[in-house]
């Protein structure tokens, strides 16, 4: 991998012009790679173009001329030696289907969306798997961590994981976004940095809640210590390896997103909270809450494989079945009382 292409002269594609592609675009740019957009409206475009700025989805940010917009989605993503992939996940199928017949093999396939199809419960991994089936497995990548977008395009000390089956792909990508702001680690675990930054979505809602209901400190540190057990406990569920709920891409992204004013899950976990019902937020957003959709993929996916995930099954049943919050919370603290891990406590009682 590393002899077979140069950083000098890469062709990168970016799919998805939202707050995050529109910052990693940009990173990109910043290095001096001629980086294509792929922009879904056509306003968002013609900003960029005039004025070097994504005013609706990341304004205040100036943009390197390296970036080059287009409403055209085959442009961006034919001929490219690296295809960074950043759309919402409800769109993830329908995108990546008509990106199939103009893909090269030797085409690099980085996603750095978060979140759980909810028919197929399949990760944005799984998801391209399906819709590219042509494409080697081993040269997509996974971009995960806390990271967002505007602390990005500020350029704040950020540090990320890419995780891929080849080590060679993996560093390949590291390389690629690495800069002296942005330190990008590298995994073997995609399936773990993939559940890590989709489930802690989850959370982050049920930890706006917490906020916009005023329970305090003790109460969302409870709520993320227990969560991200139950984040893991997918996780290994599903063939992950533990100790990457213990990075970035686990209990990191999780601290973030459920502690960060900029988290637009935690924003609509705090309306929640305060009163306000899920339509109404969700129609006064201009971008996506990941986790309101991912609620129901986790939901559902976990009674399937008789995972436990209290904190998420309640989260689900606040946002689809109108359960009072302060309903939810007295039904996990009253919950049957356990030991604090998965494993069965011992049966031998202590020496008096």
């Amino acid at each position: 991998m590393k002899n077979k292409i140069s950083s000098d002269n890469i062709k990168i594609g970016v799919a998805g012009a939202g707050s995050w592609g529109t910052a990693l675009a940009g990173l990109l740019g910043s290095k001096g790679f001629r980086t294509e957009l792929w922009v879904y409206e056509e306003e968002v475009r013609e900003q960029i173009e005039i004025h070097r700025e994504n005013r609706i989805f990341l304004p205040g940010f100036s943009l390197s001329d390296n970036i080059f917009p287009s409403n055209d989605l085959a442009q961006v993503v034919s001929g490219k030696d690296l295809l960074l992939i950043v759309v919402p996940s409800h769109v993830m199928r329908e995108t990546t289907l008509k990106m199939a017949d103009h893909l090269s093999e030797q085409t690099i396939i980085v996603t750095a969306s978060k979140g759980i199809e909810n028919k197929t419960h399949l990760t944005m991994s799984g998801v391209i798997e399906e819709t590219l089936p042509d494409m080697p497995k081993d040269r997509f990548a996974v971009l995960s961590g806390p990271s967002f977008a505007k602390d990005v395009a500020k350029q704040a000390p950020t540090a990320v994981t890419v995780a891929s089956k080849s080590q060679d792909v993996a560093e390949f990508v590291q390389r690629i976004f690495a800069t002296p702001f942005f330190r990008v680690y590298t995994n073997d675990d995609v399936i773990g940095v993939e559940l890590g930054g989709s489930v802690k979505n989850v959370i982050a809602i049920a930890a706006g809640i917490i906020d916009g209901l005023g329970l305090g400190l003790n109460t969302r540190a409870a709520l993320i210590t227990r969560g991200l057990a139950e984040i893991r406990r997918l996780g290994v569920r599903l063939g992950a390896d533990s100790m990457t709920f213990a990075g970035l891409a686990g209990i990191g992204d999780l601290v973030l997103t459920c502690t960060g004013d900029l988290s637009r899950n935690h924003t609509v976990g705090k309306k929640i909270g305060e009163g306000h019902r899920l339509e109404e937020i969700l129609s006064e957003m201009q971008m996506v809450a990941e986790g309101v959709k991912t609620s129901k993929s986790v939901y559902n996916l976990s009674r399937k494989l008789d995972v436990e995930m209290p904190i998420s099954h309640e989260t689900y049943h606040i946002l689809y079945d109108d359960i009072s919050p302060k309903e939810a919370v007295y039904r996990l603290m009253t919950r049957d009382l356990k030991h604090e891990s998965d494993k069965t406590p011992s049966s031998v009682s202590p020496k008096s």
